[in-house]
């Protein structure tokens, strides 16, 4: 009987070695082939981007062999992002490390450069992007930059601060991380309301269709976009939709700066509409030095990193040998990337 040949697995971002050793102990159906030598180090754990840097000639030859022979990715080489369908012409399965890949797949024309292939998100940032979400809230409830800034000048005094409960948090976008964000939101006694690009009940409290938006934001506290960027959802959230939220609210955006006007942001915080931000994406990363956010107090910046969790890899490798597994078994895989509506 002969014998079967075996799928490559190739690994383009960086694993630890016990994570490795986990893929390749999955099945022997596969080849795993990782070249540490050859990934971009990792400039903090679980970064899968990498240092860039330089292969020589003869390291470039051998990567872009095993390129060619793979099977399967674990991760879009972020050393071939504009080649790499050419590269690659034998994959027919991309494991993403981030959620966030549709916009990026559709301007590359992945989607058409790479016919057949399917596409798998991460699937697994909600938990720390809802714990952010919390963790900025409380810090404006509980005025942590003042109780830093009295630490700094020895200054002891009793105040008061306010709290979440019975607080009105406006979800846009209830997918994983919206839904996580509602979980949480309501382990503090908030009211949670929220809209979505497609119906879903029973995240929130009270689900309000698209088209109802306006109403949904009207005198909430807390507004939280994790809604994917697609052209429906491009600048929906504006001067017009800040006005509606309670005076002195609150706003998070753990999604994708393409969806908030951020002009009509600066504005609104300037102005006292909004009492702060936290906001984890911006129009331009990095950050650009004469960005406003820089010096408005009321504002946290996070690097795009709110996601970001030293935990990330272990829980990126129950989705991806789940996957193989089901891969392997013929079935329909998670966390499957639509390519037409980029979610």
């Amino acid at each position: 009987m002969p014998e079967m040949k075996k799928l490559n697995v190739l690994i383009t971002s960086f694993l630890e070695p016990e994570h490795v050793e986990r893929v390749r102990q999955l099945d022997q159906r596969l080849n795993v082939i990782y070249d540490v030598s050859l990934v971009r180090p990792p400039r903090y754990p679980a970064d899968h981007k990498g240092q860039p840097g330089s292969r020589t000639p003869e390291e470039e030859a051998r990567w872009r062999a095993y390129l060619s022979q793979a099977d399967i990715l674990f991760d879009i080489d972020p050393s071939h992002l504009d080649d790499l369908p050419e590269l690659a012409p034998n994959v027919k399965w991309i494991q993403s490390s981030s959620t966030g890949i549709g916009q990026f797949i559709h301007e590359a024309r992945y989607d058409q450069r790479m016919p057949g292939t399917v596409f798998t998100m991460a699937g697994i940032h909600a938990r720390p992007l809802a714990e952010f979400c919390m963790m900025a809230l409380l810090m404006n409830y509980k005025k942590v930059d003042q109780l830093n800034a009295w630490k700094q000048e020895k200054h002891f005094e009793r105040y008061a601060t306010t709290d979440a409960e019975g607080r009105k948090m406006a979800i846009v976008g209830l997918g994983r991380n919206g839904t996580a964000v509602a979980r949480l939101a309501k382990a503090f006694d908030m009211v949670t309301v929220g809209t979505n690009l497609q119906p879903k009940q029973g995240v929130v409290d009270q689900f309000y269709p698209l088209d109802q938006m306006h109403e949904m934001l009207k005198d909430a506290d807390v507004l939280v976009l994790a809604v994917p960027p697609t052209p429906k959802t491009n600048q929906m959230i504006g001067a017009a939709e800040l006005a509606l939220l309670k005076k002195g609210a609150f706003f998070i955006n753990i999604c994708r700066a393409s969806v908030v006007d951020e002009v009509a942001l600066v504005e609104a915080l300037n102005s006292g509409q909004l009492s702060g931000a936290a906001i984890d994406v911006f129009a331009i990363e990095p950050l650009p030095e004469d960005s406003p956010y820089w010096t408005m107090p009321n504002v946290l910046i996070c690097p795009h990193s709110a996601s970001c969790s030293d935990r990330e890899n272990g829980r990126l490798m129950d989705v991806f040998c789940e996957n193989l597994r089901r891969y392997l078994d013929g079935k329909l895989l998670n966390f499957i990337l639509n390519t037409e509506l980029t979610y």
